[in-house]
């Protein structure tokens, strides 16, 4: 099998995965880079668990990569790991998906199984299907969205249950039959209900987020400590167990995945857009409070952890990187630190953070901040270090 765009954060666990499974996997990824580190068994990102099993796979020969497309016509299965991705207007790119789909079609076998994997605007599995047809090819198509969560890839691919949707029965049973040497669980759905149960999905957790982000605000302004009062409200009582902390909720996927649900419904989704209007003005609200306290123009201000979650290397979306512009025109000086990522030329060691800094803002609330001794005042509004999410 071969999966295009298998270098990246969803792709590359998926074919560790199988290739743990037994399948025979070929990686096309655009990126040399990456390639050439697979090649080498070496893992482009951190993801706990991976580098271990491809280290075996790579042993065992079943799993190479390639920056070839034509590579995948020797696969009986393709799997596709692009994105829609969304503009600087926030609208989604709907064509991507066919757009590649069509430059990678001349290299395409009939009577494979092509599966796409990463969330897809609602009717692209459709468009895919007549493209495809137009062209007379005869490839079953397959929408199995992917439902990991970076840095659990290597758990989640093999406990949580797996949507697998086609337009007819055989081509489903033939998505079932590939996903279950992952899972035991498999879930079918029509391709549109699976395109929006992703949506569904991320927005949710968006919406999550907010939720908590506001309430987050309501208690700060009042002087209180959000998570405080969350950890006293959540405790032993089941139907608060799912409240949030608050914090920077950013990342590659969730923003995205909102404002394509938006567009999907004619931009009529005042609850996704209120969420976006929370989450991406944290920033911007977290300087505005720092303003009250500090003289932020005449201070260095230290910002730990750039990822855009805890424990991660991706910075993709984060929203530490807004939160570093706003305070870049407000403060003397930003310093930046983090201590997974490694793409940020601009990043500086933690000890130059701690010696020079006049106030420290967590970004990002990686483990190693959490009993970080400062002799200087700290932001934490997640609460990592226990002492208070106030701002």
């Amino acid at each position: 099998m071969a999966v295009v765009g298998g270098g990246g954060h969803v792709g590359l666990p998926l074919s560790i995965a199988l290739a743990g499974a037994g399948f025979r996997v070929l990686i096309s990824d655009i990126s040399k880079g990456a390639v050439d580190l697979i090649n080498a068994g070496q893992l482009p990102f951190d993801e706990p668990g991976a580098a271990e099993v491809l280290e075996t796979v790579r042993a065992a020969g079943r799993l190479t990569a390639t920056t070839a497309p034509q590579a995948v016509g020797r696969a009986d299965v393709v799997v596709v790991v692009v994105g829609t991705p969304i503009d600087k207007h926030l609208n989604p790119e709907a064509l991507d998906v066919p757009r590649h789909i069509g430059q990678l079609e001349p290299h395409l076998t009939d009577g494979q199984l092509l599966v796409l994997r990463s969330t897809l605007y609602p009717g692209v599995t459709r468009m895919v299907e007549a493209l495809l047809a137009r062209r007379g090819r005869r490839i079953d198509v397959a929408f199995c969205p992917e439902r990991i969560a970076e840095g659990r890839a290597m758990t989640e691919l093999y406990s949580l249950p797996q949507i697998v949707a086609a337009r007819s029965e055989p081509v489903r049973q033939r998505a079932a039959r590939l996903f279950s040497k992952l899972t035991d669980k498999i879930v079918e759905l029509e391709p549109e209900e699976a395109e929006l149960a992703k949506l569904f999905t991320n927005t949710w957790r968006y919406i999550k987020f907010a939720t908590a982000n506001q309430l987050f605000m309501i208690a700060n302004d009042y002087g209180l400590d959000y998570d405080r009062i969350r950890t006293a409200l959540a405790l032993d009582y089941p139907r608060a167990q799912d409240l949030p902390g608050a914090g920077l909720a950013a990342g590659p996927c969730l923003l995205k995945d909102t404002m394509q649900l938006a567009a999907f419904n004619n931009n009529q989704f005042t609850l996704g857009h209120s969420a976006m209007l929370i989450n991406e003005g944290l920033p911007l609200y977290t300087v505005a409070r720092l303003e009250r306290r500090f003289d932020l123009a005449s201070m260095t201000v230290g910002i730990l952890g750039m990822a855009f979650k805890a424990g991660s290397d991706d910075i993709r979306s984060s929203l530490s990187y807004r939160l570093k512009r706003i305070l870049q025109f407000k403060s003397k000086q930003v310093l930046c630190s983090d201590p997974y990522v490694r793409v940020d030329p601009e990043l500086v060691p933690l000890e130059r953070v701690l010696a020079e800094a006049d106030l420290l803002v967590i970004g990002a609330p990686h483990p190693e901040y959490r009993d970080l001794e400062v002799r200087v005042p700290i932001v934490d509004i997640t609460n990592l270090r226990a002492q208070g999410s106030r701002v």
